[in-house]
């Protein structure tokens, strides 16, 4: 594993009985980057994060983190990671502080050192006026705040967080982020989290797109954009099949119905948006046309639209 690799990936398949969870999925994540694993729910990104952080046992292929094999290096693994669950781990009964407390002792960490890492969680997490508070009477955003503050405590060189935005304001979500790029920036941390939030996933240096248990793509955000070609243009109508078919015969394009919508994508799009009116008048109900975004990549590569692979 070179030393400016910080996850790699190799040939991974999971099974639960004789559903596919995973399959053949390879990639690397970089040191100091922001890597975001993006599916629909049922796309393999859980299973994914429970392999790499250790959770559930390796079946077929290869992971290691910080150049430990995490079959047989797991104790030194878990030593360098931190772990961030879309479910809340914290104690409700206890305060911040009470549960920052419990999980040091569990890396080994007591006395002053200890003391001097909560103050420094709390401080950095903005968290110091509500360090003595049950966890039960926070908001989302500040059990959020707490439950990096617990994660990041024995301050691992990678931070895996799965779903971490679920709950969350926009404003909560935009403190989260932040976070996450301080932590980058000052302290080297690599962080690799999933999410099934597009805007979300558009803010990682790099993402993998994973579909029913497949990596369908891999690169930066603006990378995975820019191969899609021209601007998306969306048609709402009330028969999208059969306008689908009459677009592709009269202007010999590639639309598609994709979530009850036709897409299309077209160089300069706006210059088709009048003759598609003009062609099909009282068929379209409305018409946009946009730069390519990360649902159009999702299309591109598995040919059917975000939210219905997330409602199959």
């Amino acid at each position: 594993m070179r030393p400016e690799i910080a996850v790699e990936v190799e040939n991974v398949s999971h099974h639960y009985g004789a559903r596919r969870a995973l399959d053949d999925v390879s990639f690397h994540v970089h040191q100091r980057e922001i890597f975001c694993f993006l599916g629909p729910n049922g796309g393999g990104k859980t299973t994914l994060f429970r392999l790499l952080s250790t959770l559930i046992p390796l079946e077929q292929g290869s992971i290691r983190l910080l150049g430990h094999d995490v079959t047989r290096e797991v104790t030194a693994v878990r030593a360098e990671i931190g772990v961030v669950f879309q479910a809340a781990s914290l104690d409700r009964k206890l305060t911040v502080k009470e549960n920052l407390r419990h999980q040091g002792r569990l890396y080994g960490l007591t006395g002053r050192l200890l003391e001097d890492r909560m103050q420094e969680m709390l401080a950095r997490l903005h968290l110091t006026d509500r360090a003595k508070d049950l966890v039960e009477t926070l908001s989302g955003g500040l059990r959020r705040r707490a439950e990096l503050a617990k994660g990041m405590l024995h301050r691992p060189r990678l931070l895996l967080m799965d779903e971490p935005s679920t709950g969350l304001d926009p404003a909560a979500r935009s403190d989260l982020w932040e976070y996450l790029r301080e932590i980058r920036e000052q302290d080297g941390v690599t962080v690799a989290l999933t999410t099934h939030l597009l805007e979300e996933a558009d803010k990682a240096d790099r993402l993998g797109i994973l579909n029913q248990g497949s990596l369908v793509a891999l690169d930066s955000p603006a990378n995975l954009r820019s191969e899609v070609g021209g601007d998306a243009i969306t048609i709402e109508t009330d028969d999208p099949a059969t306008l689908s078919e009459a677009v592709n015969a009269r202007f010999d394009g590639h639309a598609k119905v994709v979530d009850g919508s036709v897409r299309l994508e077209q160089p300069e799009g706006h210059r088709l948006i009048s003759r598609l009116c003009d062609a099909f008048p009282g068929r379209i109900r409305s018409i946009t046309v946009g730069r390519p975004t990360l649902e159009d990549v999702f299309i591109a590569r598995t040919g059917h639209g975000f939210r219905e692979a997330r409602d199959n």
